[in-house]
């Protein structure tokens, strides 16, 4: 479940005060320092405004991550459509602004010569972006990602929601549909034909 923004507690977007680095100093950062505080911390930051932001990902996040990521790419492995990163895909949707989906599928047309490209932090805007829901979250950080996210091109935005055990399926920024652990998810119009029980990716939690 999302945590909603509280006056003073939070800093850029909507992010709570202890994921935002003061080092650089709020402003002045840039994609260097991404790449550095990743080499020496291994610890993964996005850029938003000069700001650096630490991504938040527990054990369980990270896991659904990589399992849809695993069911996307064995899609893939039967139609050529494009390709498929995990968690620690940086990309540049704008000057200064990297953001960095929990899963990201970019279609062989926005990649010129089905040229993957190898620089840490591609200038690269992919056509769906899927967010796993942390617990350090909140409403106005994932609203704010949401519109980014479409202004830049994604076509289709997943936030996976392992509390509720729903996907929010956005077509827009204003545009979405809940699926519960009965439904199915689908992956068009990025994606056709791709599909995957809800509950086949976020098991019943352990009593």
């Amino acid at each position: 479940m999302l945590r909603r923004a509280g006056r003073g507690r939070h800093g850029a977007g909507g992010v709570p005060a202890d994921r935002v680095r003061l080092h650089p100093a709020p402003g002045s950062a840039t994609e260097k320092d991404v790449l550095e505080i990743h080499a020496r911390e291994k610890r993964l930051c996005e850029l938003v405004d000069g700001v650096l932001v630490e991504k938040p990902m527990g054990y369980y996040e990270s896991r659904l991550a990589m399992l849809l990521g695993h069911f996307i790419q064995a899609f893939l492995d039967q139609h050529d459509l494009g390709i498929v990163a995990g968690p620690d895909g940086m990309l540049r949707l704008a000057a200064g602004l990297v953001r960095i989906p929990d899963v990201s599928f970019v279609s062989w047309t926005r990649l010129p010569g089905r040229r993957i490209p190898r620089q840490p932090i591609p200038d690269l805007v992919p056509d769906l972006a899927v967010e796993v829901l942390s617990p350090g979250n909140t409403e106005r950080e994932m609203a704010r990602k949401l519109d980014e996210y479409f202004a830049a091109g994604v076509r289709l935005v997943w936030f996976v929601d392992p509390s509720a055990r729903t996907v929010v399926v956005y077509t827009s920024p204003g545009e979405s549909v809940v699926l519960g652990a009965n439904d199915v998810l689908e992956g068009v119009p990025v994606l056709p034909g791709f599909s995957l029980a809800v509950n086949k990716l976020i098991e019943q939690p352990a009593p």
